[in-house]
């Protein structure tokens, strides 16, 4: 999937939907606060593969974060600075 905004007066059908950045931007940053957290604290607890497994995923999450933030200015600079809601 190519990294930039949705074409040009596309709102979203039913076959294609319309991306929803935001919710998708929260969703990652909780998943990266939770994984996080819960690594520090199995490490800790000696736990070392469960916590190391949730470190991956919150590596994962970051990049996550990191592409949705890229395609939101993305889509920001090719809609004029149009602000949205959490849901699209």
């Amino acid at each position: 999937m190519p990294i930039g905004p949705q074409p040009k007066g596309r709102r979203g059908t039913v076959e294609e939907p319309y991306s929803p950045l935001n919710l998708r931007l929260v969703l990652a940053s909780f998943g990266l606060v939770v994984c996080a957290v819960l690594s520090v604290l199995l490490l800790r607890a000696g736990w070392t593969v469960p916590g190391w497994l949730l470190a991956g995923w919150a590596v994962v999450a970051l990049i996550d974060i990191v592409v949705v933030q890229m395609r939101r200015r993305a889509r920001s600079r090719a809609e004029g600075g149009r602000s949205h809601s959490l849901f699209e």
